[in-house]
């Protein structure tokens, strides 16, 4: 079983990977997922998987930052409900399938301690703001309870120079063995084509934030010199494409598309999400960061990129993409990391071992 978290289309894209992986070493392979990301998992991988959709936690995203963090905690009563009606399907499923093991992609709900289950998960610690911190230890400590029956944590960065910073690094709880740093996990590919795209720029995460970004981007990309592309994220739009000047937009990209135009493009705009980041590390590309306003992951990811000095980043109601792209093009980009077959190998011999030896 292999549950897949639905905010935005990073947990998605990353975990297709592994999915791929896992087939294609002769293992079957059921999903859990929702929405947007169980559809893509779906058009990706056809009848090679069998589906189940179960709707995730909230997604209280408004327009202001504050809106997001008032209706987070005000809805945590939904967010617990949800655990359990996930742990009650995962039950019912594996009755059903009998299982050799359960991956699961942030949904804390979908593990048995009968078998072995693994968390896929690079938030060990949640980034609040302000950074309080016993608060910050308090959470982390409460995401280790509700971790505990996972057997192992295998998360998606490097033990060293990682990519994820205080999200699964200096942590303040004691984690024990069970932490495997597996490396960055990219499911695209660097390949040997002309860099003929002055930008990329694509246009994500969940409503209403991904609505608002895609109206300030429109109202402002007429303004650029040079060849520009836009991915809108938008599946109901799959195959839409207008051209106006040097701008041509895409209603929907598929993955094999983002891969080819992320080759193409001499900057990426882009959100933070930690998908994108380990895909540009991954292919050493530049970019300009543009966090989704009220995901403090987002935002400290961006934060902590731009003052190591590797990519810049500006808030979404500040952006000026004529000021900001210039700048972003003074930027080094992230360093290289370990290729991502490495990570797949050792999620491999992690996984497929435990079951074996179950």
């Amino acid at each position: 079983l292999f549950a897949v978290h639905d905010w935005g289309l990073g947990h998605a894209t990353r975990d297709l990977l592994l999915i791929r992986a896992l087939l294609g070493n002769g293992h079957t392979v059921h999903i859990l997922s929702h929405g947007r990301a169980l559809n893509l998992l779906q058009d990706e991988l056809g009848t090679r998987c069998s589906y189940t959709s179960l709707p995730d936690i909230p997604k209280p995203l408004g327009r202001h930052a504050s809106t997001f963090y008032i209706k987070m905690s005000l809805s945590m009563p939904a967010v617990f409900w949800t655990f359990r009606q996930e742990h009650q399907c995962a039950r019912k499923l594996h009755h059903r399938h009998n299982f050799d093991c359960v991956i699961s992609d942030s949904r804390f709900g979908v593990a048995l301690r009968e078998i072995p289950s693994y968390h896929l998960f690079h938030s060990l610690r949640q980034i609040i703001p302000g950074r309080p911190r016993r608060l910050e230890q308090f959470v982390e400590s409460s995401q280790k309870r509700l971790l505990a029956p996972a057997r192992r944590l295998l998360i998606p960065d490097q033990r060293e120079n990682g990519l994820a910073g205080d999200l699964c690094h200096n942590l303040g709880c004691d984690w024990g063995n069970r932490l495997v740093y597996l490396g960055i996990l990219a499911s695209v590919k660097r390949v040997s084509v002309a860099q003929d795209i002055d930008r990329f720029i694509s246009i994500s995460g969940a409503e209403p934030q991904r609505t608002y970004l895609e109206q300030i981007v429109l109202r402002q990309v007429g303004h650029l010199t040079g060849k520009t592309v836009i991915a809108l994220g938008r599946p109901e739009q799959r195959g839409s494409v207008a051209t106006k000047g040097q701008v041509t937009i895409h209603g929907y990209m598929d993955r094999r598309q983002q891969e080819e135009m992320l080759n193409r493009a001499r900057l990426v705009i882009t959100r933070p999400g930690y998908t994108t980041l380990m895909e540009l590390a991954e292919l050493g590309r530049r970019a300009l960061l543009i966090p989704t306003v009220g995901q403090s992951e987002q935002e400290y990811l961006a934060d902590y990129h731009r003052n190591l000095g590797h990519l810049y980043a500006i808030r979404q109601h500040e952006v000026d993409l004529v000021r900001d792209v210039a700048i972003a093009e003074s930027y080094p980009g992230l360093p290289r990391m370990n290729p991502s077959a490495q990570s797949v190998a050792r999620f491999l011999d992690v996984v497929t071992g435990g079951i074996s030896s179950s």
